[in-house]
């Protein structure tokens, strides 16, 4: 990773790049792939917030929150809901400045909680999470255990 990696939005010149992205082989079942998720992005409107992982002129990852402070339910309010870094660029620190940023947009919208929640099993995200801070809850929402971070 460079000294300054960046979060972008979506645009015409990056979205080629983004639907690109390859995980680790077995990775696939456990995030959705960034072109459904921009679909999703494109039907949740202005709740979701996807943004490409940039260093340099590469595309190395892709980040997708939820805002939504009104949601009725909590964990849907400041929600990490997609996290996909490209295989080759895994254990380079992509993946924590990318929950790092939206942290950071999460405290900027006056939010004092993020929660997100990962398929179970084998290779699974978990450990990724909670070095990172997240807590379990204990939850589980559509087969998947929720956490959530203090910010």
């Amino acid at each position: 990773m460079t000294a300054d990696p960046r979060l972008e939005k979506i645009t015409p010149a990056n979205v080629d790049a983004a639907c690109g992205l390859r995980l680790r082989p077995g990775q696939e079942r456990f995030v959705a792939s960034v072109s459904f998720s921009l679909a999703e992005a494109y039907a949740y409107g202005e709740t979701a917030w996807p943004r490409v992982v940039a260093d340099g002129d590469e595309v190395v990852g892709f980040v997708m929150a939820g805002f939504d402070p009104a949601h009725v339910v909590p964990q849907y309010r400041t929600y990490l809901w997609r996290l996909a870094i490209a295989a080759d660029h895994q254990g380079r620190g992509y993946g924590t400045f990318a929950v790092a940023a939206v942290v950071d947009e999460a405290r900027r919208r006056g939010e004092r909680e993020l929660w997100t929640s990962w398929v179970e099993g084998e290779g699974c995200p978990k450990p990724f999470y909670t070095r990172l801070g997240f807590r379990a809850t204990g939850e589980v929402v559509e087969g998947e255990p929720v956490a959530v971070l203090a910010l």
